[in-house]
């Protein structure tokens, strides 16, 4: 059950769960604010927890507002691109043949043809960029799936602009945002860590948690460092 409240400019989505404690929350980008409290809170209590937390709330939008915003690519010599977390400048070269990306220490060289525009330069990079994650995800998925005795029948890479990851616990497939090509590994494997655990316990619940802080304890502090990363120039969030 869901329900929404005001107070003053800020509106709050109310989901009642199957939990023990309430579980504020404040996303990026827009500093939307949720709510997950267990089944039998009422909408009052609801509203006095939130009220005590206002300032809290406050601070954690502000920090949204004036986090780094990484710039619009346009895809031209010398631009800076990240790459698992490190940043490489970009070098373009123009040649009639087909398009290619290859990497040499912190230089990707983007190799186009010369009418190319910025469009198609940003599709060569991004199927650049999936064959990377297609490189680094199934040897984390093996990984896991042993830890937690749980199957990934399939994964699947795609743009996202409001998640870093889902998954479909009936039919055991995960999702992942092919911008984590660009942070550093170890949260790649937190966000695979984080949906596989869904195939366990599809609803962030109590158990959902516990099963995460038992195989991923350090899960808060990658959940932390991700949001704290640039986020990227069209809006969005996990």
């Amino acid at each position: 059950m869901q329900e929404t409240f005001q107070l003053g400019e800020i509106s709050v989505l109310v989901t009642r769960k199957a939990i023990k404690h309430v579980h504020l929350s404040v996303h990026p980008p827009a500093g939307r604010v949720t709510l997950a409290a267990p089944a039998s809170t009422s909408l009052d209590v609801a509203r006095a927890y939130t009220i005590s937390k206002l300032a809290w709330i406050r601070e954690q939008q502000a920090k949204l507002r004036i986090q780094a915003r990484e710039a619009p690519r346009r895809f031209v010599e010398r631009e800076s691109h990240y790459l698992w977390g490190r940043r490489h400048l970009l070098r373009v070269v123009q040649r009639d043949a087909k398009p290619s990306v290859s990497l040499d220490h912190r230089r990707i060289t983007l190799a186009v043809r010369p009418d190319s525009n910025s469009t198609k330069r940003a599709e060569v990079v991004h199927e650049w960029h999936k064959s990377l994650l297609h490189e680094a995800v199934p040897p984390l998925i093996r990984k896991w799936e042993r830890r937690l005795h749980v199957q990934v029948e399939a994964y699947f890479l795609q743009r996202m602009k409001t998640k870093w990851g889902s998954c479909n616990h009936k039919r055991k497939h995960i999702r992942l945002n092919t911008q984590l090509v660009a942070k550093p590994k170890d949260l790649l494997e937190y966000v695979i860590v984080h949906e596989m655990v869904h195939l366990i316990e599809p609803t962030h619940s109590e158990r959902f948690l516990t099963i995460l802080g038992k195989h991923y304890p350090t899960w808060r502090e990658a959940r932390a460092e991700l949001n704290e990363l640039p986020l990227a120039a069209e809006s969005w969030h996990e």
